[in-house]
């Protein structure tokens, strides 16, 4: 597979190309956890979203559908809610008391 070819300087992104990249930073942009007992779940949230990411950017690179970068921007957001950042204590969350009640 050859890599494509990208122009020193580019010019203006189409809307669907944005829409795209909109969903990439939405979907990978993700709260970092907040203590290391909640990195297992964050990082197997954001690998199943790379995975997702990476599908649907070589899916517009070599459009063997035909289906169009906004119908993946709209397929990848669908996809990328299938794992929703949740199961995992972000950072900057309210530290946990020990009976599990959220500090208020």
């Amino acid at each position: 597979m050859s890599k494509p070819t990208i122009p020193a300087v580019p010019g203006p992104l189409h809307e669907d190309v944005a829409a795209l990249l909109r969903v990439v930073v939405e979907g990978l942009d993700i709260p970092a956890p907040a203590t290391v007992g909640d990195a297992e779940r964050y990082r197997a949230v954001l690998d199943r979203r790379v995975m997702h990411v990476v599908v649907a950017i070589e899916a517009v690179l070599n459009d063997p559908t035909g289906l169009g970068t906004q119908w993946t921007a709209d397929y990848l957001r669908r996809k990328l809610a299938e794992h929703p950042t949740t199961g995992y204590r972000p950072w900057g969350a309210p530290p946990l008391q020990p009976d599990g009640e959220v500090e208020r």
